[in-house]
Order: C-alpha cells, then structure tokens, then sequence
C-alpha cells in the first residue's frame, strides 16, 4: 500500500467526467487500498479517485461510523436539503457551507461487482454527494455565487 499525491486545484484531471469501472481486478483493488492509505495519511474521511489522478468512478469514505468502498456509483434518489459546512482535500485551507440533499438513496457496486443499494441522511448525505461530485468533476468552489453556497 501507498500513499498517492493528491491533485488539488488548478489540476485539469479533477474537471473530467470519471469513467465506468469495468471490472474490479488487482489493479482496482491496489488502487482502493492505496486510496483509503491516502485518506488516512491527511486525515480525509471521503476520497474520490479523480482525486489521486484516476479517471474512474470509484470513492472511498471511512468515519467511526461508516466505511464505504463504491464503485461505479449512481444517485437513484435526493430529497430534503441543508447546509454543511464542507473541506477538500484537493482545495487545501478552504471551507465553504454548500447545501446538501439531507437524504440520498444510490446504487453501487461492491468489490465483487455486485449491486447494493445504500441510503443516507444529514452528514453523510452531504459525504456522499461530495464524493459523487468528484466523479462528474464537480468541485466546492463551484457552488460559489450560487444559492447553493453561503
């Protein structure tokens, strides 16, 4: 296991539409376990693979209270919203309150490719759907001058 430097703003990587995982294999697997050695090192609770320069859709999370390995994510419902006081790590020193759905059902697959179905609320809602975020190359100081962010 590794740890792998982290892309942080202006890296164009973190701006691409993250690819479908197409089979979870060693390299996928490395891949997750350096991720989550990563997260870990700078005390992240969310990791998304653009992030680490991979173009795959594919997060980790890990709290006290959740520990999270999705590839191949997909929102399948949101409702609710609040605010959530947000960081990122490729956005060193930034903090910005972002509304969240305060509920969020998505699929995914598990590191044998089969289907769950998860849902969340509140706090890691807002995990979720940052990581989410990540995978289609959208970052916190996008919602700048939006009524998403205060």
């Amino acid at each position: 296991m590794a740890v792998l430097p982290l892309r942080t703003l202006p890296d164009p990587r973190l701006r691409l539409k993250a690819k479908r995982v197409r089979t979870v294999d060693a390299s996928i697997l490395k891949l997750i376990d350096d991720m989550i050695d990563t997260m870990h090192h700078v005390n992240g609770v969310g990791l998304a693979a653009p992030q680490v320069g991979e173009n795959l859709t594919l997060f980790v999370i890990q709290t006290p209270a959740l520990e999270l390995v999705a590839v191949n994510p997909e929102i399948t419902k949101q409702a609710g919203q609040d605010w959530y006081t947000e960081t990122c790590l490729s956005i060193p020193g930034r903090r910005m309150t972002i509304k969240r759905p305060k509920l969020i059902k998505f699929r995914y697959q598990d590191l044998n490719g089969i289907w769950h179905s998860a849902k969340f609320h509140d706090f890691y809602a807002a995990i979720v759907a940052h990581e989410l975020d990540h995978l289609k190359g959208v970052l916190i100081t996008d919602y700048l001058g939006t009524s998403e962010a205060r």
